[in-house]
């Protein structure tokens, strides 16, 4: 089993850290392998960013995603970006209030997740990654929920675990 996945949006959306929870919860919960890069703008907020994060049951001799089996986009810009670099028949998870994915320049399969309205319900904007990282985790079946819980605990302020498990557990419920 191997899995390239891209996560992307504007700084600010949390794309790396959810990049790094979801390579956390492969490596130190699940016993798989796994690898994370990031990018993003200078300017950090409001500028392109990215992670990628290949899990694999196999050592992983190259640490960048070529073609994701699994892009989440985030904003407009993200998807008009690596929507062409995704694989045929791979899954495209779009905030559906945010991106239009209308024309995909792919054969893959369109997931709509309102993840900003939804972390806007359950009172913070800033866990629509979290909302996204449910859905992603539901739709492959590469990670099970606790080790995304555990890893989530390790990472984010003791005061946030709660909410960001609840975001977990809504984007999962969501698709």
């Amino acid at each position: 089993m191997r899995n390239e996945i891209r996560i992307a949006g504007t700084g600010g959306m949390g794309v790396v850290l959810a990049g790094v929870i979801l390579g956390r919860a492969a490596v130190v919960y699940s016993g798989l392998d796994a690898v994370q890069t990031q990018s993003y703008g200078s300017e950090a907020r409001g500028t392109a960013a990215k992670s990628e994060v290949i899990i694999s049951s196999k050592s992983i001799k190259y640490p960048k995603v070529r073609k994701s089996d699994f892009l989440i986009a985030m904003s407009q810009k993200a998807f008009d970006m690596y929507s062409s670099d995704a694989k045929d028949g791979s899954i495209i998870i779009i905030d559906e209030d945010i991106v239009d994915a209308s024309n995909p320049p792919v054969a893959c399969k369109i997931i709509k997740v309102p993840a900003m309205r939804t972390a806007d319900d359950l009172g913070r904007r800033m866990i629509a990654n979290m909302v996204m990282l449910g859905a992603l985790i539901k739709i492959s079946g590469l990670i099970g929920q606790e080790a995304i819980e555990k890893a989530v605990a390790d990472m984010v302020p003791a005061n946030t675990i709660e909410l960001n498990k609840n975001a977990i557990e809504t984007g999962a419920s969501l698709v």
